[in-house]
């Protein structure tokens, strides 16, 4: 079988223990090293615009380095008595894809405003959800330089992911809450009261930004360097505020220096870049280099002349000892094994995983907070 793998900008939904997920090869946008998205926040901004999601943008003709938003429109923004921007994404990666965007270049950080901003998105946005990539190199998304929310109309798996078990903080006794039956460690908080939500969230921001469990591979600080942070989306849904507080940990070690958070090496050739907010969410951004570097899989898979690279050979042979494969499959069976491959990359950049004993180990990170 030759010709184009399908994937290209459209979702294609696989099946998996948590549920669906869904599968993307965006075209539009090169595929980042983690190693320079950590280092763009530590660079100097050119002077104008600093970044790709400063208000200047709107109508800049671009430069060699920088894209020209010759066509691009902002509408401002009042978000809780700030100047916020409103746009929507040039990379459109799901329906009415936008971004909430800071008026000042300030870096992102996740703090208290953050879930009251998000909330209000929300209230303000009806059939929307808003959420932001947390604020860490390696756990964060691909611009940390200026601080921006992602938001849209879409239901991502996540949403749809019930729940492991229930149960209320002791000192948020309105507020419903819940492990999230996914791959990465979540708590799901719901209630009326937008005020307590957020409360209760910089509550488990603060807990978990402190906390250490060395027996479960949980550090929250190398000296004085944080690598505990936080992924939250937010949504309105059934006459309620959702708050998903999606745990992050962003710390390296000998054996994984990329990260032990992080896709581990054995999945990077299907997909090495951070695991932002849309991934967390289960909708992979898949690089555009997979779009005929699948196709020769498919090839090599069918005894067909392929140019197959080194790093998909070893998935390549497993896939062709495991299952019976023909012309007639060979499209579907790729398929479906590149979306296990992406539950794997979720699975790796969970912190608490979903053994027994990685549950207990969650567990143990509520009770610090209290639980009932």
């Amino acid at each position: 079988m030759t010709g184009k793998f399908s994937f290209e900008n459209e979702a294609v939904i696989q099946d998996s223990l948590y549920g669906d997920v869904e599968i993307t090869i965006n075209l539009s946008k090169p595929e980042k090293d983690p190693k320079a998205i950590a280092a763009a926040k530590q660079a100097k901004a050119s002077s104008y615009p600093k970044c790709q999601l400063c208000m200047e943008n709107e109508g800049y003709q671009g430069r060699i380095d920088h894209p020209a938003r010759a066509n691009h429109r902002i509408i401002r923004l009042d978000l809780l008595g700030q100047e916020w921007g409103f746009q929507y994404s040039p990379y459109a990666y799901f329906n009415e894809h936008c971004i909430f965007l800071d008026h000042q270049h300030v870096p992102m950080q996740i703090t208290q405003e953050t879930f009251a901003q998000l909330l209000e998105i929300v209230d303000q946005f009806p059939g929307y959800f808003a959420g932001s990539n947390s604020d860490l190199p390696i756990v964060g998304g691909s611009i940390l330089t200026h601080n921006h929310y992602q938001g849209g109309r879409h239901v991502f798996p996540m949403e749809k992911a019930g729940l492991d078990y229930s149960f209320h903080f002791k000192d948020f006794p309105e507020i419903s809450a819940g492990i999230v039956k996914w791959p990465m460690s979540v708590i799901r908080l719901a209630g009326k009261d937008k005020e307590e939500l957020v409360a209760l969230a910089e509550v488990i921001r603060q807990a978990w930004r402190h906390y250490s469990d060395p027996e479960s591979d949980v550090l929250a600080f190398s000296q004085e360097e944080p690598h505990h942070t936080v992924t939250p989306i937010a949504r309105k849904r059934r006459g309620q505020f959702e708050l998903d507080i999606v745990l992050r940990d962003n710390h390296t070690s000998q054996q994984f220096p990329d990260g032990v958070y992080h896709p581990h090496p054995d999945v990077q050739h299907i997909k090495k870049e951070n695991i932002g907010l849309i991934e967390v969410m289960g909708l992979a951004i898949l690089p555009p280099r997979l779009k005929g570097e699948l196709a020769e899989v498919e090839n090599y898979l069918t005894n067909q002349y392929n140019e197959i690279a080194d790093y998909h050979k070893a998935w390549a042979d497993d896939l062709k000892a495991s299952v019976d494969i023909s012309p007639d499959n060979v499209h579907q069976v790729l398929q479906k094994a590149v979306g296990q491959v992406f539950v794997r990359v979720l699975e790796d950049a969970g912190v608490y995983k979903r053994s027994q004993e990685g549950q207990a180990a969650f567990h143990r990170f509520l009770e610090t907070i209290g639980i009932e």
